[in-house]
Parts: C-alpha cells; structure tokens; sequence
C-alpha cells in the first residue's frame, strides 16, 4: 500500500498587526515628545572629568554666553504642578509693578530654555511668535548694580522654591569680569554653594602613575 505524501507549506506570518503596533507607538512618540530648544546664546562649557550628574529637578541655572550676555533658567521642581517658573515671574512682576496674565504666565512656565529679557520687554517676548523676534529680544539680564535684576531673579526662586539649588554654566572663552560679577550676585543672595555645569571629558591615566 502507499504511504501517503503529506504536502507541507511554509508558515505564514501575518505581520500587519505588528505594523500597525510600530505606527500608533511612533504616533504617540511623535505627538508627547518634547524637542529641546538650542540655548538663545552660544555657550562652550569647558571640559572636566567629573561624572557627577546635573539635578533633574530643583535647579536655577545662570548661563553665560561667549559674547557676555547673562541669562536665567528655574524649573518647576519635583513636580510641574507646582508651577514654581509661574510663581517666579509673578513675583518678578509684582517688584517691577508688572501685572502678568495667566497666559502669560503659562507661557512663561512653559518656555523650555534659558531666558535672558529684561523684565521690561518680557510681555513682548511672551507675545512675539516669531523665533527672530524672540532672538533679537534675548538681550541678556540685567546685572550692573543701578538695575540687578538677576540678583532679583536668585531671590524670589529661593524663596518660592526654598530647595532649589544653583548651578553656573559659563562659555569657556567668557571674560572673568562677568563670571566674577555673576558669583558677587549669588553670594550677595548667599548662594555659596553652587554647581559647575562642564563637558564631559575622558581621563588619561597611565598605569606608572598609580601608586602602589
């Protein structure tokens, strides 16, 4: 009797499920992220060999650009509902005689890089759409002693956020007069501890140096 040949087939595999998958979660990726905007000024942070990280939350930050300008960045703390950035330039406003509407503030808490205005044209810069308009605002803070406004920016986050923590991150090539003025202003606030944002770079170690 013959042995009965059973034909076989190759398995078939269905991939449009899987394809559809890869396309709602690349939707979705596209549609929550958030791009992070370039610094206003050009800013080469020079090199060290500490890995110790930045904090990711509780953190003001002085940026100093290569052409001098000043500019000041606070978050929001532990959580953004606090809306700690909010609550600064409300603050900020209330000691010029500034009077700042809810979206500006919105605005303002939602802008996410460094802000170098003066506090005189910052409706103007909450108002303005274009990124030229916006650039061209970015003058850098105030820092001379008739009007310090960063001294007043150190102040009313500390005492919003009386955790916050200071950080500087300066261009490399930067003048010292500056750097010199902006630390006066941290330790008239008495802010004497402070973190230094750097490069990262590795370090070369020969092994005849290691001592025994």
């Amino acid at each position: 009797m013959p042995k009965i040949k059973i034909t076989t087939k190759p398995p078939y595999v269905d991939m449009t499920p899987m394809v559809d998958l890869f396309a709602v979660i690349l939707i979705f990726l596209m549609l929550t992220t958030t791009f992070r905007i370039s610094e206003p000024g050009v800013v080469n942070a020079p090199y060290s060999i500490s890995e110790r990280p930045v904090l990711d939350f509780n953190i003001m930050t002085v940026v100093i650009s290569d052409d001098g300008r000043v500019f000041f960045n606070v978050d929001n703390g532990p959580d953004t509902i606090l809306k700690f950035r909010q609550k600064v330039l409300a603050e900020m406003g209330g000691h010029y005689g500034i009077e700042f509407t809810q979206e500006e503030l919105t605005k303002f808490g939602n802008f996410p890089a460094s802000i170098g205005v003066p506090i005189e044209r910052m409706k103007d810069f909450l108002s303005a759409d274009d990124p030229g308009e916006k650039a061209a605002l970015q003058t850098g803070v105030p820092v001379d002693s008739v009007d310090n406004q960063l001294a007043m920016w150190v102040l009313y986050a500390r005492q919003v956020n009386p955790a916050v923590n200071a950080g500087i991150k300066g261009d490399s090539g930067v003048e010292f007069p500056i750097v010199k003025r902006v630390l006066d202003v941290l330790q008239d606030r008495n802010v004497n501890k402070f973190n230094l944002i750097t490069s990262l770079r590795s370090a070369d170690v020969k092994l005849d140096e290691i001592p025994e």
